[in-house]
C-alpha cells in the first residue's frame, strides 16, 4: 500500500492492516476452540473473493491448491504463493491438474522439488526485521522455537543440548494434532533434564525478539523439506547465528560459516555448536536486512505481479524490479483466515 497500490484483504475481522478488510470470519480460526474445520471458512472465503473478481488485476493466493477450480476459470488472472510441502503424491496430482496457473515459490528448494507446473518466480518469505533488536554479545544458552510436532525435531535439540552441556530453552506452541506426540515423546525428555532443558510454550513477538536475541545459537534440527523457515529468518535479525540440518530451504536461508552452520548429520550440528561463538553476530543482521526484509518481498512481488499483467509468465527468479513502463495494478491480497 505505501506503494501506490490498492489492496483489497480477506481474511479474519480481527486482522491488523490498513488494507480494506472483508471479514471471512469472526476471529483467527487457531485462536478459536469452537472451530472444529477449517475447510469451511476457507470455501466460505473463496467464495466472497471470486464473487468480486472483476474489481481487481490481479488475485494473490495464500490458500494453496483449495481455489485453483475456481482460479483457472477466473478472467482474472490468479497468483499463488506455495507455503507448504509439495514432494507429497497427492499435492502434485493436484498441482498437475493445472498446470498453467502462474506460482510463486518461498524458495528454491521448494520449487526445484515440483515439475510439470508453472512456476512463475520465487520470492523468499520476509520478516519485519524493525521489530528485531541486534544483540552484538552472544548469551550463555540455546533456542528452539516454533511448533512441537514430529518433523520439527525437538528431540534431537534436546539431545544436542545434553551432548554439549548447554541449557536449552524451548519455546514452542503444542497443536491438538501434535499433542499426543509432545506428551509421549517430548514432554518425558524434558522431565528427564530438568536442570537442563526448560519448556516454557508459545512466546509472543515480544518474547520472541528477547528470548532469540539473548541466545548463544538458534537450533533448527528439521527433519523435513522446510519450504522457508522463517524463526531462522528471525534469530539472524537479533544476531544470533543459526546451526541447522541440511533439509529443504535451510542452505538458503543461513550462510554456511558465516551466519551459521548447515550439517549433514546430528553429530554434525555437536560440532558445530561451540564453533559458533567465532561467527560474526554482525553478519546475520545484515544477512537478514538484505535477504528478508518486507522491501525485498514486495520487490519480488511488484516483478511478479508486473509479468503477469504483461503475459511474461517466466520472468527471472527472485526479486527484481518491475518494468518501469508497467503501471502499478489494483491488488487483492487473499489470504489464509488461520
Amino acid at each position: 500500500m505505501r506503494r501506490g497500490h490498492q489492496v483489497t484483504l480477506f481474511a479474519s475481522a480481527d486482522s491488523r492492516t490498513n488494507a480494506e478488510l472483508v471479514a471471512c470470519c469472526e476471529q483467527s480460526l487457531r485462536l478459536d476452540p469452537g472451530v472444529t474445520d477449517y475447510v469451511a471458512h476457507t470455501v466460505i472465503e473463496l467464495d466472497l473473493v471470486y464473487r468480486q473478481a472483476e474489481r481487481f488485476d490481479v488475485i494473490h493466493n495464500h490458500v494453496d491448491y483449495f481455489a485453483f477450480p475456481v482460479a483457472h476459470l477466473c478472467p482474472t488472472p490468479t497468483l499463488t504463493t506455495t507455503h507448504g510441502r509439495l514432494d507429497l503424491l497427492e499435492v502434485r496430482r493436484v498441482y498437475r491438474t493445472f498446470p498453467n496457473l502462474p506460482l510463486v515459490a518461498i524458495s528454491e528448494n521448494q520449487r526445484a522439488s515440483l515439475s510439470g507446473v508453472n512456476w512463475l518466480s520465487v520470492v523468499h518469505n520476509s520478516i519485519d526485521v524493525d521489530n528485531f533488536q541486534f544483540r552484538p554479545d552472544p548469551g550463555d544458552y540455546l533456542v528452539f522455537l516454533g511448533r512441537i510436532s514430529p518433523e520439527k525435531r525437538a528431540d534431537r535439540a534436546i539431545e544436542l543440548a545434553r551432548d554439549v552441556g548447554m541449557r536449552l530453552v524451548i519455546a514452542a506452541k503444542v497443536d491438538p494434532v501434535d499433542q499426543d506426540y509432545f506428551d509421549h515423546a517430548i514432554d518425558p525428555l524434558i522431565k528427564s533434564q530438568p536442570s537442563l532443558v526448560e519448556f516454557i510454550g508459545e512466546v509472543d513477538e515480544r518474547g520472541k525478539n528477547e528470548l532469540l536475541g539473548g541466545a548463544y545459537a538458534y537450533l533448527f534440527p528439521i527433519d523435513w523439506p522446510e519450504p522457508f523457515g522463517l524463526t531462522m529468518a528471525e534469530s539472524l535479525a537479533t544476531g544470533t547465528p543459526v546451526v541447522a540440518y541440511r533439509a529443504g530451504s535451510v542452505a538458503e536461508v543461513v550462510e554456511d560459516g558465516v551466519t551459521g552452520f548447515v550439517c549433514d548429520r546430528l553429530r554434525d550440528m555437536a560440532e558445530a555448536i561451540p564453533k559458533v561463538r567465532e561467527l560474526d553476530r554482525r553478519a546475520c543482521r545484515k544477512r537478514a536486512e538484505r535477504l528478508f526484509s518486507p522491501a525485498k518481498m514486495a520487490d519480488g512481488y511488484e516483478f511478479a505481479y508486473a509479468a503477469l499483467l504483461s503475459g511474461n509468465d517466466r520472468p527471472a527468479a527472485n526479486g527484481g524490479d518491475p518494468p518501469a513502463t508497467v503501471r502499478r495494478p489494483s491488488l487483492i491480497t487473499h489470504s489464509s483466515v488461520e
